[in-house]
């Protein structure tokens, strides 16, 4: 675009109630722009969905397991359904315990065909029986507990699942982490790509930015045509990649296809709203980048 066009044109632009139509079209910038604010805003859609339910899958986890509690009772052959009714009675007797049950052989095959198959022939094996323990509000003793089963069944271990729990409480804290960190540099890398469109308008008219100075535009006119145009381009582009991640997680397989693993998978209750944040936060960030970008390269034009 040369000088006399743009001083042609340049009236009937200045003329218009708003100050972007004083910038001329951008060209690929413009929907790189648009695209890549969507595509960041439907990856963290995504990251946002994944931490969010990873999250609650670790802390159903440890839930699980914070109110359960193993007793493994080893014994001669003779002497363990003596020693298991014994200490099954005295789970019965020991307050804070609201249930405790001894596994079937078919629940312990099934603990146990993950690693050996279904053929494990567990009538066969010296295998340890297994009591369930369930505790309720209150809780129990455990180290008095471990006492009274020394001295009634020797061969019962009890097993609390402390060396579980932990790990389960620190897998969702590193989960939600590492979701924030996505999200991130997620949104670093929008605005380093939105900054370079910026960089690459404001260059492609840099004839525009003279004539308006001529005529006594102040930068801050300038800047603020072209952050309104990237800011609203952004937040068309995010709003879009919100609404198609959006469709995306809903649209993931059902708890019953999936398996255990995919439970609760997505967002869950007003967990759905937050993408409808992410949007505004696009165009908060484009905003911020054009405006710094802008006013970094009409300097570098001065």
């Amino acid at each position: 675009m040369t000088l006399q066009s743009v001083w042609a044109k340049l009236p009937r632009l200045l003329a218009a109630d708003q100050g972007d139509s004083v910038v001329p079209p951008s060209g690929h910038t413009a929907w790189l722009t648009s695209f890549t604010a969507g595509a960041m805003t439907f990856l963290t859609v995504f990251a946002l969905a994944l931490s969010l339910a990873s999250g609650r899958l670790a802390e159903r986890w440890a839930g699980a397991l914070e109110r359960t509690a193993t007793v493994r009772l080893s014994a001669p052959e003779d002497q363990i359904e003596l020693q298991l009714k014994a200490v099954l009675d005295l789970l019965a007797t020991t307050p804070g315990i609201a249930s405790a049950r001894a596994l079937t052989d078919e629940e312990q095959r099934a603990l146990l065909e993950p690693w050996f198959g279904p053929d494990l022939p567990v009538d066969a094996l010296p295998l340890p029986r297994l009591i369930e323990v369930v505790e309720d509000g209150n809780g129990y003793d455990g180290v008095g507990l471990r006492q009274r089963l020394a001295a009634e069944a020797p061969g019962a271990v009890l097993d609390d699942h402390t060396r579980w729990r932990e790990p389960m409480a620190q897998a969702a804290t590193r989960l939600r982490l590492l979701g924030l960190l996505s999200i991130g540099l997620i949104g670093a890398t929008m605005a380093a790509m939105i900054t370079l469109a910026a960089n690459a308008s404001l260059a492609a008219n840099a004839q525009v930015i003279k004539v308006l100075r001529l005529v006594g535009a102040r930068d801050a006119y300038i800047a603020r045509a072209f952050v309104r145009r990237f800011t609203l381009r952004a937040a068309m582009g995010a709003a879009l990649g919100a609404v198609a991640g959006l469709l995306g997680v809903f649209l993931l397989p059902a708890t019953n296809e999936a398996g255990g693993f995919l439970t609760g998978l997505g967002f869950q209750g007003v967990g759905w709203l937050w993408p409808f944040v992410l949007p505004p936060l696009a165009a908060l960030v484009a905003f911020l980048a054009t405006r710094a970008a802008a006013f970094r390269k009409l300097r570098e034009l001065t």
